[in-house]
Parts: C-alpha cells; structure tokens; sequence
C-alpha cells in the first residue's frame, strides 16, 4: 500500500503564528526533526548486508520445507526410476505342455511321439530402443529436476518483493510517526494557549482532529504490515506466522533495499545492451526448453529403430517315455526357434510416427526461440525501469530533497524574523517529509526490478540443499 503526500498535508488553521511564541519551534528542534528523517533515508553497508542475510535466512528456510520442491524432486527420482524399468528386457515365458498323446489310451509310454516340453521364449527389442528409452526418461526428469529450481527462484523473488514492500511499509511507518509527534507538540501548544484565551476552540479541534487522523494512518500502515507478514506464511508456515503475532517487539525488521552485489557481477558481464540471451541461458525455464530439445531428438532415435527388425528366441525340451520302432527308449527332443519381426509396410506407420517426431524437435526448438525473446524483452523492459528510477532517486539526492532544505532554511528565518507564519514552517518540513518518502517507493520499486531481474539471471544469494523425501518415500529404493 502506497501512502500518499495527502497524509502529512495540514490544515492552516492549525497555526495562529501571532499567538505562537517565537520560542515555539526553534531552528534546533526543527533541524533535529529534518537530521533524524534524514538519517531514515539511507541505510548503512552494514544494515543492508543484515537485512540481506535475514532474508535469505527466510528463503532457505521456506525452500527447505517447500511442498513444490518436494514434489518436482519426487516425480523426478520416479521418472529416473522408470528410465531404468523401460530399458531393461522384457521377461521371458515359460511354457510347458504335452503333444502327441493318443486319445485313445492316453498313455504317455504307448506312442514315440508323445512328450512332455519345457520351453522358454525371449523377446528383444529394436535396435537400441532400451537404451534410447532409458536415455529418454533421464532427460525427463533432468526437466523435473529444473523445475525445482524455477520453483526456487519463483519463491524467492516472491518472498523478496514481499520483504521489500513490508520494509516500505516500516520505512512509512517511521516518517508518519515522527510528523505526528510533530503535531502533537503542536496541539499541546495549542492547548495551552487556549486555556489562557489567545487560541480559538476550532484550533484546538483542527489540531486533535489532525493526530487522529494520523493515528487512522498509523493503523491502516499495521494492517498492511500484517497483511505482508501473513502473505509470507504461505511458505514460512503457520507456526512462524504465530510467533510473529505473538512477538510484540517487532523483530522482523524488513528494509526496501538490499544488497545486489551477485545481479551486479551478472549484469555487468554482458556486452550488447538489449541482447540478454548469454545472461538467460542460466536460467531453468532455458535450461528445460533444451532438454526438451533433446528429450524430443531422442524420440526421433527411438522412431527411427522402428525401421530395424524385432528379434525372438524360443528353445524347447521335450521328454518322451515310450520305445521307438527299435524297441529301445525313445530319445528326448530339443526345438530351438529365432523369430523375427520384419518392418516391410512402413508408410503408414513408421514413416509417420518418424515424422512426427521430427515436427516435434522443430516445435520445441520454436518454444525456446519464443520463450529467450519474451524474457530477453523483460529483461530489456526492466532495465529502462532500473534505469529511469536510478535518474528519478538521483534528481531526489541531487536537486528536490536539497532544495526543500534549503526552502526550511529561509522559512525558518524567516519565522524568526516575523515575516513568515509557523504554518509555513509546519508545511515546508512535512513536504521535505513526504519528498523522503517519496523517495522510498522509489527505492523500494527499484529493489524490486531488481528481484524481478534476478529471477530472470539466477541473481539470488540463497543457497538450499537438495530436497528430501519422506523415508516412506525412499524405503524401497534405500532396501535395493
């Protein structure tokens, strides 16, 4: 939630600068006021690396217990797992039977003919369509096994745009606090000069009406504070959001700008202004659109070996316990076959299942090209942004905060000098207030092109171990 300048505008029947001692506000508790916002404005290295490491904190801690992440990993192994069932021949068949045999005694000893087999048949596969398919499943769940990292990455921008927001909110929080001291000294004078007559009854209202809309503004800035607090549970978990309501002391200390030295190193190595690719090609939607690459040449392979014929072996024993012609024990039998499938009509179903496949290699080649240019035009998009507000926060440091010192200097003098009224002291130093606040989104809003950027370069600091399966999960594999 964005506050307004609306928030420390005043009304100038506030003031009534006759029946306000010169003695009022002096030059020193209006300098302290102005150094203690401005010392608000700007972090120190040592804060900013703090408020980095907290956050960072945050992210390992949500991704270590991340559901998604699990998930992806899970499916992952299993793919790995089917990979390595698909690749392995299929099991051969046993069959056992009798010929021969006389119906009309039924005797196994009565005619040479009559046997009892054993045999064992085994099927092969095309080619090298195991190991093909084993090569395939790996490529697929190397896909999975990314898409744990985007998740990693959509987490983490997510979390950090949300800390930076809840650092703005705090930020906010402090600039409002210290006007409302302000006026609330100011109705304390007010106060006192009407019970000794020299202040009307409207000004005191106007004065107390003032604080109470300040402390709505305070209330409305809690509520978005705890808004962000309870949006960040959904990777924090419930427990964490409860000891953050329960803590009182505030100890989650968000800030609107943290350290970038990572997305700097990145952005830095890159030669051609608007040409990103080098800088995408880290990233794991990239990375899965070249598996998925693969992943489809390697069904091209696969539709190929179907052009290659398909070979089986059956070998039988056969037993027989009657006496040949000779009057001697029959001898036992072995057969012995080899089977072969032969692809010879292969228009309408080899030839196009190798068709398809190859359309399939161009299809996921045209999704990479479409997916680096879209993301080649944010990133494109996001440096105008960082580079418009870098010029937009230098005009503020440079010319506008400066100036609205300045015009506090010579309001200030003039007050002294009784040419100018306190309400114009009031106004000045609550716009120098809302210019430094102003500046805050700005800099809040440049940290989050910054996450957003580092979302697209892998800029993030954090570093989370990989996922881990539930034992029930793993029990099976564990006890092979």
């Amino acid at each position: 939630m964005k506050p307004t300048t609306s928030v420390f505008v005043m009304n100038t029947s506030l003031v009534v600068a006759a029946a306000l001692p010169i003695a009022l506000f002096s030059s020193a508790t209006l300098a302290a006021t102005t150094a203690s916002a401005s010392n608000a404005q700007h972090l120190s290295a040592h804060d900013q690396a703090s408020s980095t490491q907290q956050l960072n904190t945050l992210i390992e801690i949500a991704l270590s217990e991340d559901g998604n992440r699990k998930q992806y990993f899970a499916q992952s192994q299993a793919m790995r797992e089917t990979g390595i069932a698909s690749s392995t021949l299929m099991d051969p068949k046993l069959k056992v039977g009798f010929g021969g045999l006389p119906v009309d005694s039924f005797q196994f000893d009565e005619d040479p003919m009559t046997n009892i087999s054993v045999g064992l048949m085994q099927q092969f596969e095309r080619g090298d369509t195991l190991n093909l398919q084993q090569k395939k499943a790996g490529q697929q769940a190397d896909a999975l096994a990314l898409q744990v990292q985007a998740r990693e990455l959509t987490v983490a921008n997510s979390m950090t745009q949300l800390w930076l927001e809840l650092g703005y909110q705090q930020k906010a929080e402090s600039v409002i606090r210290q006007n409302r001291r302000l006026l609330v000294e100011l109705e304390n004078y007010v106060q006192t000069n009407y019970s000794i007559g020299k202040s009307e009854a409207q000004d005191l209202l106007n004065a107390q009406l003032q604080v109470s809309k300040l402390d709505e503004k305070l209330q409305a800035n809690q509520q978005v504070q705890r808004r962000l607090i309870s949006q960040l549970s959904e990777w924090l978990g419930s427990d964490w959001l409860g000891s953050q309501v329960l803590d009182s002391q505030g100890t989650l200390n968000a800030t609107n700008q943290i350290d970038w030295s990572l997305l700097e190193s990145k952005l830095a190595t890159n030669i051609d202004s608007t040409k990103h690719y080098q800088l995408l090609t880290d990233h794991p939607l990239v990375k899965i659109s070249d598996v998925s690459i693969s992943s489809n040449q390697t069904q091209v392979e696969l539709a190929e070996q179907a052009y290659t014929p398909q070979f089986g072996v059956e070998v039988m024993y056969a037993h027989r316990q009657a006496n040949n012609m000779a009057g001697e024990p029959a001898s036992d039998l072995v057969s012995a076959y080899l089977t072969v499938d032969i692809p010879l009509f292969t228009g309408n179903r080899q030839d196009k299942n190798l068709s398809a496949a190859q359309y399939q290699v161009g299809a996921a080649k045209s999704q990479k090209d479409t997916l680096l240019s879209q993301m080649n035009a944010q990133v494109n998009a996001m440096l105008v942004d960082r580079s418009n507000l870098i010029q937009r926060l230098d005009r503020y440091q440079t010319s506008l905060l400066p100036q609205t010192a300045a015009r506090i200097s010579a309001v200030e003098r003039g007050y002294q000098n009784n040419t100018a009224q306190f309400n114009d002291v009031i106004l000045a130093t609550t716009d120098e207030l809302a210019l430094k606040l102003e500046q805050q989104r700005l800099i809040t809003d440049l940290n989050i092109v910054n996450s957003k950027l580092a979302a697209l370069v892998s800029g993030f600091e954090y570093q989370v171990n990989q996922p881990q399966l539930n034992s029930s999960a793993t029990k099976h594999t564990a006890n092979q």
